[in-house]
């Protein structure tokens, strides 16, 4: 864990539980796509700049989940390099309360105030084409959170965040964190149909074909649509639906995985509504959807 890969010839990666991009600028000057997921994590980083005599100068990161940006805070401590989010998600880079609060529906129990969706506060700025260096080209790719983007290199590596999973890990979990469901949906197609040396995926393996896995994640929102509505045959409150998936997968309940799978399914019933799907009906005091 940890090692530095290199992709391209001025492109590597750190592997981490979400893999860290770092570009070479120059001989001495690199950046950061994302910075791992806590301050032990950014001190992995900064052995890796001194061993090479490095010096980083930003991170951007690709979006605000906790595991992306919690090395923010002690990389930007340790060297004074900038920050930059994109969106939305820069307003939660650095006000990190409100992932766990935008996920709970409400001011967050301690269970979900850690480290895991919770990250320290970092001072970031917006993160727009004009201030990125030259050799990185920023790719918007919403759905899984509000702006996420990914890059591409001058060399052709393609650094992809969390806009898709890997086939194992799906196949464990199930339902991959979903914000908007249309907009992951079409950003996956867009994805299915790139080109590049080497897309890397922050939580999927380094490939020249990101075509398969792609499409693998597109079956699978679809086939978690289809359950849902199906559930949706009889009239169905939304912890029912949730419990049903639950039970249905032999998934493990816990404070955590209520707020991203109740999040994200949350957000599959509103995708369904507005694509005539389901229905909402208010009835004894309840909201029920049901299957149009």
């Amino acid at each position: 864990m940890y090692e530095l890969e290199q992709v391209g010839q001025h492109s590597y990666y750190i592997q981490s539980p979400a893999k860290i991009g770092l570009f070479r600028l120059n001989e001495t000057d690199v950046c950061l796509v994302d910075s791992g997921s806590d301050k032990e994590a950014g001190r992995k980083v900064r052995q890796i700049l001194d061993k090479n005599n490095w010096k980083l100068k930003a991170i951007f990161n690709t979006h605000s989940n906790a595991d992306h940006i919690g090395g923010n805070k002690y990389l930007q401590g340790q060297t004074g390099c900038e920050i930059y989010a994109p969106g939305i998600d820069c307003d939660f880079t650095n006000h990190p309360i409100l992932e766990p609060a935008f996920l709970y529906g409400g001011f967050p129990p301690k269970d979900l105030r850690h480290k895991f969706l919770l990250a320290q506060e970092s001072q970031a700025k917006p993160l727009t084409q004009d201030v990125l260096p030259e050799g990185l080209e920023l790719i918007a790719l919403p759905g899984h959170f509000f702006d996420m983007v990914g890059f591409r290199t001058r060399d052709d590596v393609v650094y992809l965040a969390d806009c898709l999973s890997s086939q194992a890990t799906l196949e464990k979990y199930q339902i991959g964190f979903v914000y908007d469901v249309a907009a992951y949906l079409a950003t996956l197609e867009q994805v299915k149909e790139m080109q590049a040396a080497r897309f890397v995926p922050a939580h999927a393996e380094p490939t020249e074909d990101i075509a398969p896995l792609a499409q693998y994640n597109i079956d699978k929102v679809h086939e978690i649509a289809d359950k849902i509505v199906e559930l949706g045959r009889e009239p169905i409150g939304s912890e029912a639906v949730l419990r049903r998936l639950f039970l249905d997968y032999g998934l493990v309940m816990n404070f955590e995985q209520y707020a991203l799978v109740g999040s994200t399914v949350r957000s599959y019933l509103a995708w369904l509504k507005d694509a005539g799907r389901l229905e909402a009906v208010f009835e004894d005091g309840q909201l029920l959807w049901r299957a149009v």
